[in-house]
C-alpha cells in the first residue's frame, strides 16, 4: 500500500481521484492486455467525531479523504468475473452474476476466493438483486486507502463496486439506498455488523465538506470544511486492528443491552439524567458504554456547529473530550493511540494543534487532528519523532482536505 509523509501528501500529485484512475487504468492494461471500459472510484474516510454512535441511531461527522479505491473493468469473453488487485496477490474467478439468484450468497461464501473478493462479489450480488446486472467482467482493483487503519478501506471497495455496477447497467441508485446496499454487503458477506457511516460518506461526500449524518433517518447536512488555514492531519499508528475479532460486536451488544435496560429503542433516545437515574440497575461497564454514546452524540452535534462557524478551538476541545470518552468509557483506545493524542495535545493550539482524537473502530489505527495548515509539516514531524521514541514504531502521517465522493472517472 503506498505511504507518504505529511510533507509529500500535502503537495504531491500522486494522490487523489485522477491519480487513482490512472493507476487503475495502467494496472488493468498490464494485467489483461487491453484498455478498461469503465473506471469507478470511491474514497476512504476519516471520522472527525461521532464514534460508535452510528449503530446506536445517533449522529456522526465523517469526511472523505483524498485516498481512493479505484476499480477498472471491461467485458470478458468468458462467462466469469475475474478479480485481480494491485494490493493482493491472490486472484478470484467466479461464475458471472448474470441474474439474481437465491443461491448466490451461499455460492459466494463457499467459493474458494480470497476474503477480500467477497466484498466485491457480495456487492455485485446485491446490485443484481436491485436490477443492476453486470455480466462477465475482468476487473482490476487498486487502492491507496490504508488497510486496517480505521479509514474505511472496505467501504471504499464496496462503494466503488456499486458505482461500477451502476455505470455498466446504465442505472443509478438513490444515494442512501446505495450506501445501505454496500452496508448489507459487509454484513452478509464479510460478517461485519457495521453501521451506515462509512458507506454513506463514501457515497455522499461533497468536495470541501464534512457530512453530518443522522444514522436513524438517513438525513444528511453538508458542513463546510473549506477554511484554507486549517487542514486535517491523519496519523496512522501502524498498529493494526481487526474488528471481526469480537471487540466491535461486544461493544455493540453492550449498547443494545443498555438501551434495553433503559426501555428505549436505541441509545440515541437516552439522556444523561435518564442514564444517571438508572445507574444502580446497570452493570458498571454497561453504564460507561451508554455514557460514551450519549455524550458523543452531543459532542458531534456541537462539533458540527463549531466547524460550520470555523470555531476551531471549540471543535478541537470536543475532539479531545471524545478521545477521553473512548479511552475511559468505551475502552477502545490503546497505548500507542494515546501517545499520539497526548503528543498532539502537548504541542497545543499556540503551535498549531486545535484538537486530536482516535478515529475508527478502535484498538489501533489512526488519530485525526485539526491543525493549522502552515504548521502541518512541523507538527507531523514532531508527532513522528515523539511516537517513534516512545513506542519504537514508525508512524505514517498525511495531510488531507475534505474530498469528493464516489464517481466514474471523468465524471464528478
Amino acid at each position: 500500500m503506498p505511504t507518504s509523509s505529511a510533507n509529500q501528501s500535502a503537495i504531491s500529485h500522486e494522490w487523489g481521484p485522477e491519480a487513482a484512475a490512472t493507476r487503475a487504468a495502467h494496472g488493468f492494461a498490464n494485467r489483461f492486455g487491453r484498455a478498461a471500459t469503465w473506471i469507478a472510484f470511491a474514497p476512504g474516510r476519516v471520522n472527525l467525531i461521532g464514534e460508535h454512535t452510528d449503530y446506536n441511531d445517533g449522529f456522526v461527522l465523517p469526511m472523505a479523504i483524498d485516498r481512493y479505491t479505484a476499480i477498472a473493468a471491461a467485458r470478458s469473453e468468458e462467462s466469469t468475473i475475474r478479480l485481480a488487485s494491485a494490493q493482493m496477490p491472490e486472484e478470484s474467478i467466479f461464475a458471472a452474476l448474470l441474474t439474481s439468484s437465491p443461491n448466490q450468497k451461499s455460492e459466494i461464501l463457499s467459493h474458494p476466493s480470497p476474503p477480500w473478493a467477497r466484498y466485491v462479489l457480495g456487492t455485485l450480488a446485491l446490485c443484481a438483486d436491485s436490477g443492476l446486472h453486470v455480466g462477465p467482467l475482468d476487473v482490476w482493483i487498486d487502492s491507496d486507502v490504508p488497510l486496517g487503519a480505521g479509514l474505511s478501506s472496505s467501504a471504499a471497495l464496496e462503494v466503488a463496486t456499486a458505482t461500477l455496477a451502476e455505470a455498466i447497467a446504465g442505472q443509478t441508485l438513490d444515494p442512501m439506498a446505495k450506501a445501505r446496499l454496500c452496508q448489507q454487503a459487509e454484513h452478509q458477506y464479510a460478517g461485519m455488523p457495521c453501521g451506515i457511516m462509512d458507506q454513506a460518506i463514501s457515497v455522499c461526500a461533497t468536495l470541501g465538506h464534512a457530512l453530518l449524518l443522522d444514522c436513524r433517518t438517513g438525513e444528511t447536512r453538508q458542513v463546510a470544511m473549506d477554511d484554507p488555514s486549517v487542514v486535517v492531519l491523519i496519523a496512522n499508528s501502524n498498529v493494526k486492528h481487526a474488528l471481526c475479532d469480537g471487540e466491535y460486536a461486544s461493544r455493540r451488544a453492550d449498547c443494545h443491552a443498555a438501551a434495553s435496560a433503559l426501555g428505549i429503542v436505541a441509545l440515541r433516545d437516552a439522556s444523561l439524567p435518564q442514564l444517571d437515574a438508572a445507574a444502580k440497575q446497570l452493570n458498571p461497564t454497561i453504564f460507561r458504554r451508554a455514557r460514551h454514546v450519549i455524550t458523543e452524540n452531543d459532542r458531534t452535534l456541537a462539533a458540527a456547529e463549531a466547524i460550520a462557524r470555523r470555531n476551531w478551538t471549540t471543535a478541537g476541545q470536543l475532539m479531545y473530550e471524545s478521545h477521553v470518552s473512548m479511552r475511559d468509557d468505551f475502552e477502545i483506545s490503546c497505548p500507542e493511540i494515546d501517545v499520539l493524542v497526548e503528543a498532539a495535545k502537548n504541542i497545543g493550539e499556540a503551535r498549531g494543534v486545535f484538537g486530536s482524537r482516535m478515529t475508527g473502530g478502535g484498538f489501533g489505527g489512526c488519530t485525526v487532528s485539526l491543525v493549522k495548515a502552515d504548521s502541518a509539516d512541523r507538527i507531523a514531524d514532531k508527532l513522528r519523532r515523539e511516537y517513534r521514541a516512545r513506542t519504537g514504531i514508525e508512524p505514517t502521517l498525511f495531510v488531507t482536505s475534505a474530498a469528493q465522493g464516489t464517481h466514474i472517472a471523468g465524471r464528478a
